[in-house]
């Protein structure tokens, strides 16, 4: 009970700071573009910091540390897959990305891609935009819902107290300060999450070697211990599961590609050249820092409590926290956790209500451009939230599954192609959008997912049907 009650006065405490902090940086929004994507404007550190915490939150202190927990050294593939594509993201398109961003003059996602597609612009920017908001729209509200439920585990509140909650604390600042408020407020958890990633594994090492009561006093002897489906890369498996094993951690890096709308608008935001190589050193070093430690988290949880010692895998990193720390350390350390998964929703309200703003509903009056989206902003969050009361949770969690592969794999392809291949044209571009997602869908529901990931197929079909269009539709003749 004294524990809960340290986390919940951290909590409140840091969230009440993150909302002011929020808040105020919202006070620098004056115009539309500064609420869309931040005037176009960011340092390159508070960019990459931005997309990191995005990118990773509930995934790098929650999920993976689970995941290595439960699974030993194979979670190893899966973090090399997200790695190696966050690697490529910022090395080879997050530069590109702004630079296109700055060419076009550009607010949101789809808006780039039509305005890259100019002879298709108006079907693009249509098809796009609503495949992004439909998909993102049920994103947040399982947002929502993970929020409830994270607050019912660690307070035993009622989920359905927590999904307001989790809403009160981030539609204030989101909808006053858009983009802006959104990307510093991740900073602020970005920072969190980093130093529960440097902090926990080198404590957490020196107890191991240290404590009698423990089960090992080693990562590798805690590995050992476990048995051999924890101490290999092949998780004890041989042949075609091995093979099946691999490449479905491997297949992250498909996601990593610019398909993620969320994610390349932080790149798009960024200032300029300069502030991009700011940016795309700041995220390699911290993604090679959060995925070490996340791992490592994981695989001290079996050498603290032993590979069957936890009911719930995911919390292996708060319980290792708490194992570790004072209880007031413990308290921050695992506040910037749940904060950062809760605050996920912020990233993908904005990026939701933009495209709606600015692609379906926008009109000439640019007078009351900004008021007319934070209006967008305010309807869309209490639709989603709406949404994730009265809907069933599976059917918002099937809808979210669809994302990563759907949205990611498919816009991987349309970004990729839009950068590097000039004969790429927009006709061709709708087609790899609409057959991306049909296919995705179709995947998953006949249960093929279960024998490969519709992260690599959706990439595949995406790719193929890209360059089939392209030499296959003639496109568009721009008019005079």
């Amino acid at each position: 009970m004294a524990n809960e009650t340290q986390l919940l006065i951290v909590m409140v405490t840091y969230l009440v700071l993150l909302i002011s902090w929020g808040l105020y940086q919202g006070r620098k929004v004056k115009t539309d573009s500064d609420y869309a994507i931040a005037g176009r404007n960011l340092p390159g550190w508070a960019a990459a910091l931005s997309e990191r915490a995005t990118g990773e939150s509930s995934w790098a202190l929650l999920g993976l540390p689970g995941f290595a927990y439960s699974s030993g050294l194979i979670g190893v593939w899966t973090a090399i897959g997200c790695v190696v594509g966050i690697i490529t993201a910022w090395w080879a398109i997050a530069w590109r990305l702004q630079k296109e961003a700055e060419t076009y003059d550009v607010k949101t996602f789809s808006e780039y891609i039509a305005k890259k597609h100019g002879e298709s612009e108006k079907s693009i920017r249509l098809v796009a935009s609503l495949t992004i908001v439909f998909f993102f729209f049920f994103y947040v509200g399982a947002q929502f819902l993970g929020g409830g439920k994270t607050l019912f585990t660690m307070f035993h509140l009622n989920p359905q107290v927590g999904m307001l909650i989790t809403a009160a604390i981030i539609i204030p600042y989101t909808i006053y300060g858009g983009f802006r408020s959104v990307v510093y407020t991740d900073v602020v958890q970005a920072i969190v999450m980093i130093t529960a990633l440097i902090v926990g594994p080198v404590v957490g090492v020196i107890v191991l070697s240290t404590r009698p009561d423990v089960f090992a006093h080693s990562i590798p002897q805690a590995l050992n211990l476990a048995g051999e489906s924890y101490s290999s890369l092949s998780g004890a498996a041989s042949g075609f599961a091995f093979g099946v094993t691999v490449i479905g951690g491997l297949s992250w890096f498909f996601g990593y590609l610019g398909g993620q709308p969320q994610l390349s608008m932080r790149f798009m935001a960024i200032k300029d050249m300069k502030n991009a190589k700011v940016a795309r050193n700041t995220g390699i070093i911290w993604t090679l820092i959060a995925y070490v430690g996340a791992l490592s988290i994981g695989w001290i949880g079996i050498g603290l409590f032993g590979p069957k010692g936890l009911s719930d895998p995911e919390y292996v990193m708060p319980k290792v926290m708490l194992e570790l720390f004072p209880p007031a350390i413990a308290a921050m350390l695992i506040t910037g956790a749940i904060a950062a998964m809760i605050s996920t929703a912020d990233s993908l309200l904005i990026l939701s209500s933009t495209e709606l703003a600015e692609n379906l509903l926008k009109k000439d009056d640019k007078k009351n451009a900004l008021t007319r989206s934070r209006i967008v902003t305010a309807v869309l969050a209490l639709i989603a939230l709406l949404a994730a009361y009265f809907s069933p949770s599976n059917l918002i969690y099937t809808i979210v599954g669809y994302v990563w592969a759907g949205i990611g794999g498919t816009f991987s392809i349309v970004i990729l192609l839009s950068l590097f291949w000039k004969p790429y044209h927009g006709k061709a571009v709708l087609a790899t959008i609409i057959i991306g997602m049909l296919f995705t869908i179709i995947w998953i529901s006949s249960g093929m997912e279960k024998v490969i990931t519709a992260r690599i197929m959706t990439f595949v079909v995406a790719g193929i049907t890209a360059v089939a269009a392209t030499y296959l539709i003639k496109p568009n003749k721009i008019s005079a």
